[in-house]
């Protein structure tokens, strides 16, 4: 394969992030029958490792398809008839949640904000209080296409005292940035494997709190014998499948998951904090500006930056991909944006290194001024990465 169609030497995008070899071997094991003893006993200690992953007591749920899946399965059966939902949007992603909630919520009302801004927790608070009968807040914690996090702790603390669940998207967070799953307010957190584990895309991740069973079970419209019922995949682990599960994809997560907490959460942590203060510092000694219009909110998992005037993101990321191997995002939902990922597998530290170095040499060709050689002393410079890597495990059960 030759030119745009070759496989990229590198995959810098926020999802899919890549996988680890250790990972792509398990993905290679036989095909099983889902009732086999040998994979129920898999797909339990599956479970079990998520669990653990998510600081949380109850049992996590597994349901099939890639994380929209898994937030249109939350919104449907979380949202009764007649429910006030108030949707926080910052970006996209939001915005896009907002439209899934009003097919099943009686009323939604929003809190927006720029683009390249977070959510203030005292609006929440202050929504709150005029409107006592919402019973879901929604929120998505890392808006990807722009790079920013809100302050899902904050949010939830406005929320004390108040009876409504916590809807998280935690897609492109959990795993890379501090997710309290346990401790924020009560309801459902979705994340998904593809993005900060290094898995395939594939699979949703929830945590369901105990008064968010409580809301499904008395919602008369939530999914029963449905592909979108969680109530269907709640006790999948004990061997109770409602369809079949994707086989593979549970080997890759069993994998992921036996990876993340053998590194230890702490560590992975600390390596997605180092390689986002080394992108960011590469970006702007290349000249460009981060999308973001407070560092304080930018995210640990993926960099978002403004072009020069008269470049083209498009253009960019295409020369980047062609010239030099590296597959970046952008341009989602027209955001005239690009998006450097630093998660999962290229939470390391020659990833910014080799952003900066694919994004400078685009930038070149594109006709803009960018001084690469600027760029990887940045980068480099940065020191984020003393203290923040360890040797990986092995791949195995974790300790």
């Amino acid at each position: 394969m030759t030119g745009d169609t070759a496989w990229p030497a590198f995959t810098l995008t926020p999802g899919p992030s890549g996988a680890t070899p250790a990972t792509l071997a398990a993905m290679g094991r036989p095909i099983l029958h889902h009732q086999d003893p040998a994979f129920l006993a898999l797909y339990a200690e599956t479970a079990g490792l998520l669990r653990r992953a998510f600081g949380a007591a109850g049992d996590p749920v597994i349901l099939p398809g890639e994380a929209v899946v898994g937030l249109e399965a939350a919104a449907a059966s979380l949202i009764a008839p007649g429910d006030a939902v108030l949707n926080l949007v910052s970006g996209p992603y939001g915005r896009a949640f907002g439209h899934t909630a009003r097919q099943y919520a009686g009323e939604v009302t929003e809190i927006e904000v720029g683009y390249d801004s977070a959510v203030p927790a005292g609006r929440v608070r202050d929504a709150l209080r005029g409107r006592p009968d919402i019973r879901i807040v929604s929120a998505v914690h890392c808006e990807t296409p722009c790079g920013t996090v809100n302050d899902i702790g904050a949010i939830s603390a406005a929320m004390a005292g108040h009876d409504a669940l916590l809807l998280v998207d935690a897609v492109s967070t959990f795993g890379g940035t501090r997710c309290d799953v346990a401790g924020w307010q009560p309801g459902v957190v979705v994340s998904a494997p593809q993005k900060c584990l290094g898995g395939p895309p594939g699979l949703s991740l929830l945590h369901v709190s105990d008064a968010a069973w409580r809301q499904i079970a008395a919602n008369p419209r939530a999914p029963g014998a449905a592909a979108l019922s969680l109530a269907g995949w709640r006790d999948a682990h004990r061997g109770s499948f409602p369809y079949t599960p994707p086989v593979t994809e549970i080997y890759a997560l069993h994998a992921c998951l036996g990876q993340y907490l053998a590194e230890g959460p702490d560590a992975v942590l600390a390596r997605h904090q180092a390689a986002a203060r080394a992108t960011r510092a590469g970006v702007r000694a290349l000249g460009l500006r981060l999308w973001a219009a407070d560092e304080s909110i930018c995210a640990d998992t993926v960099t978002a930056v403004r072009m020069p005037p008269g470049v083209s993101e498009t253009d960019v990321r295409a020369l980047a991909r062609s010239e030099s191997g590296v597959m970046l995002s952008g341009g989602q939902d027209g955001l005239p944006v690009l998006q450097v990922g630093h998660m999962g597998p290229s939470a390391h530290p020659l990833a910014p290194v080799i952003a900066v170095v694919a994004l400078g040499r685009a930038l070149r060709r594109a006709g803009a001024t960018a001084d690469v050689g600027a760029a990887v002393e940045a980068a480099l410079g940065e020191d984020s990465y003393r203290g923040a890597i360890k040797p990986r495990m092995p791949a195995g059960k974790p300790s």
